[in-house]
C-alpha cells in the first residue's frame, strides 16, 4: 500500500519508500544472536522491590491456568494493536511504512502457526508437540517517527522516555509497544516480561533487524537476522516466554517453565544440525523461536509454550485487559 494511503496511521512519515542501505551506524557485523531480556530482568529485580512478588504471583496465576486447560476452552482471538516507536539519528534507521508491515506480517504468520518454513522440521523430531498457532493477532496502530540525537541505546531503557531522547510509551496497557532504534552493545533486542513496570513495557528491537527482507526488499536489514524473528523472540518474552535453555550457564539445572520443550545445556546460535543432544536429552528445540538460532532456522513454537503465553491475556492474567478480559 503506498505510503500515502497510511497517512492517518503513520505520524511523520515524509520520507522516500526506498531507505537508504547505509549500515555504517548499524551493527553490520554482528555473529552471534544478542537479546538483553534476562540481564534486564536481573537489573529491574535489583531496583524494583515489587517486581519478584508480582512475578511470583504471575506464575502462580499461569500454572493454574494451564492446569484447567481453560486455553482449550475458547476460540476468541486476541488482538494486539501495535504502537512502534521509530527513534531515529540517521536516515537510514528512519525505516518505512512497508518495512514495518514487512514485521507486523510476520508476527501473525510465527504466532499462528502459519509460517512457510514451519515445514522444515525435521522428521521425527517435535511434530507431536508443535504449536498450532496462538490465535492472536497483531494489527498497526500506529508508528510514530521521534528524531533523537542519541546515537545508540543500550538496555537502560532510555529509549523508553521522550526526556532521555527517546519517546514515552503509550497506553501500554492496552497496546504492544515497540520501540525501533539503533542499539549498541551487539543487541539485536531486549523485553519486559509481564509485571514490569507499565512506563517500560514493551519490546525494543534494532532497527536493521526489524521486518523482513523476504516480504519487504526494499527496507534496511542487516545480514542473518532480516526475516523478522528478532521481534517474535523478543515478542515472545513480553508475552512471558523464557530462553529455551532456562539462562542457567550451561548447567543444565534452568528452566523455561515449559514442559514441552526439552531441557538443553545452553543456546544454540546459527543452524544447528538435528540433533545437537545436550542435558541427555533427545536433541535440543534448537527451531525454537526462544532459542538463539538465526532468523531462518528458528519457526516453531510448542504447545507448552502457547498456552503459556496465553494465560497472561486470560482473565486475571496480567495483560488481561489488553485482551478484553
Amino acid at each position: 500500500m503506498a505510503s500515502c494511503l497510511l497517512a492517518l496511521i503513520f505520524m511523520g512519515c515524509k520520507k522516500s519508500d526506498t531507505p537508504s542501505q547505509d549500515l555504517s551506524d548499524s551493527q553490520s557485523a554482528i555473529s552471534k544472536r544478542t537479546c538483553g531480556s534476562y540481564e534486564v530482568l536481573q537489573e529491574q529485580l535489583k531496583t524494583d522491590p515489587g517486581l519478584q512478588q508480582r512475578m511470583d504471583q504471575i506464575e502462580a496465576f499461569t500454572k493454574k491456568f494451564i492446569a484447567s486447560e481453560r486455553y482449550r476452552q475458547t476460540n476468541s482471538t486476541v488482538t494486539i494493536p501495535v504502537i512502534v516507536h521509530v527513534v531515529y539519528n540517521t536516515p537510514s534507521q528512519m525505516i518505512n511504512a512497508q518495512q514495518i508491515q514487512s514485521q507486523i506480517d510476520v508476527l501473525n504468520e510465527d504466532y499462528n502457526d502459519q509460517n512457510a518454513d514451519r515445514t522444515s522440521l525435521p522428521k521425527n523430531s517435535f511434530q507431536n508437540v508443535e504449536s498450532g498457532g496462538f490465535n492472536v493477532h497483531f494489527t498497526l496502530a500506529q508508528a510514530k517517527y521521534v528524531k533523537t540525537k542519541t546515537k545508540s541505546f543500550s538496555t537502560n531503557d532510555a529509549v523508553k522516555y521522550t526526556k532521555r531522547g527517546g519517546d514515552d510509551v503509550i497506553d501500554p496497557q492496552h497496546n504492544l509497544n515497540i520501540w525501533v532504534c539503533n542499539l549498541g552493545q551487539n543487541l539485536l533486542g531486549y523485553a519486559q516480561f509481564p509485571g514490569g513496570a507499565w512506563p517500560t513495557d514493551g519490546v525494543v528491537i534494532l532497527y536493521s533487524a526489524f521486518g523482513s527482507k523476504a516480504k519487504y526488499s526494499g527496507g534496511t536489514y542487516i545480514p542473518t537476522y532480516d526475516l523478522g524473528r528478532t521481534a517474535t523472540h523478543e515478542i515472545g518474552h513480553w508475552m512471558n516466554l523464557r530462553h529455551i535453555w532456562g539462562d542457567d550457564g550451561g548447567s543444565c539445572s534452568g528452566t523455561d517453565y515449559v514442559d514441552d520443550t526439552p531441557n538443553q545445556a545452553s543456546e544454540n546460535y546459527g543452524c544447528p544440525t538435528w540433533p545437537h543432544i545436550s542435558c541427555n536429552n533427545n536433541g535440543d528445540m534448537s527451531m525454537n523461536y526462544m532459542d538463539y538460532t538465526d532468523d531462518a532456522c528458528m519457526y516453531i513454537f510448542s504447545q507448552g509454550q502457547t498456552a503459556r503465553s496465553l494465560a497472561v491475556f486470560a482473565s486475571g492474567g496480567p495483560r488481561a485487559v489488553l485482551a478484553g478480559n
